[in-house]
């Protein structure tokens, strides 16, 4: 028996700091949720989980983009409404102006100024933007958009092309029978051109809602993914806290009895 160096004491120190650390380790990441709380506790795990939430933030953000290409669209949709409900009426009116049996001089100059008051709003419409950006210019410009976070896949949208469509029917009038059948004609044309820009503004914008439905799958198995490495499994990190404590109150204890083992060498020094 020796007193200058207690091994059993050191012993249990060192199980005792383990245990301690690996408590501490629990007590972290049942507080937290997560699995990772720093660079010590899985070093490739937090490389990969910084990736993956790169990723996730990067889908998120091609997500807005999708949706502010949606309202795009649907603004533009809503003028195209309007500038055929303005066609709509700009043909009724030409077909009254047309009717040599009812119609006046009189009431076809009054049809002749509604007419030319709808092709000033025909035109106004083509000022029209959303966020700045016109709605209407040369079809055969897109503007891109990214529906991938490593930009492999884009789609554009369109900024179709209603100035021409105006341009047909800015210069008509019904002042006479003849003027208004000709109108009628070419409205007729006008409404048709304009029914092909509907369809493919109701193109874009299903392939623009199919676009942020893939985004949405991807970032659902993303957040999957990151939830493997990063989260903590609370029922396994409750069974290690239970079993570090227990461990820690045992070491406590056995540390108290190795110190007493000094006191035991002691007693041999003892004289009568």
């Amino acid at each position: 028996m020796i007193i200058n160096t207690n091994a059993a004491a050191e012993a249990a120190i060192y199980n005792l700091d383990k245990t301690n650390v690996n408590l501490k380790r629990s007590l972290t990441r049942l507080s937290s949720g997560l699995r990772i709380n720093s660079a010590l506790d899985d070093p490739g795990g937090l490389a990969m989980s910084l990736k993956l939430s790169a990723s996730i933030r990067q889908t998120d953000a091609a997500t807005t983009n999708l949706g502010n290409a949606l309202s795009f669209l649907q603004t533009q949709d809503g003028v195209l409404k309007t500038a055929g409900d303005v066609l709509l009426r700009m043909s009724e009116l030409a077909t009254l102006a047309s009717d040599n049996t009812i119609t006046t001089s009189s009431d076809r100059a009054l049809y002749d100024t509604e007419f030319t008051e709808l092709e000033e709003q025909l035109t106004n419409l083509l000022l029209e933007e959303f966020n700045g950006i016109s709605l209407f210019a040369d079809p055969t410009a897109t503007l891109p958009l990214r529906t991938s976070i490593n930009g492999a896949q884009s789609i554009g949208i369109t900024q179709v092309d209603l100035d021409n469509i105006v341009d047909s029917v800015t210069l008509l009038d019904v002042d006479t029978v003849a003027n208004a059948t000709t109108s009628l004609d070419v409205l007729d044309t006008a409404i048709q051109d304009l029914a092909i820009l509907r369809a493919t503004n109701g193109a874009e914008q299903s392939r623009v809602t199919f676009a942020q439905d893939i985004l949405a799958v991807n970032r659902l198995n993303l957040e999957a993914a990151n939830s493997q490495i990063l989260d903590a499994d609370l029922a396994r990190e409750s069974t290690n806290f239970v079993r570090s404590s227990i461990l820690a109150d045992a070491g406590v204890a056995m540390l108290a009895q190795a110190n007493t083992m000094s006191d035991r060498a002691l007693k041999l020094l003892e004289f009568d």
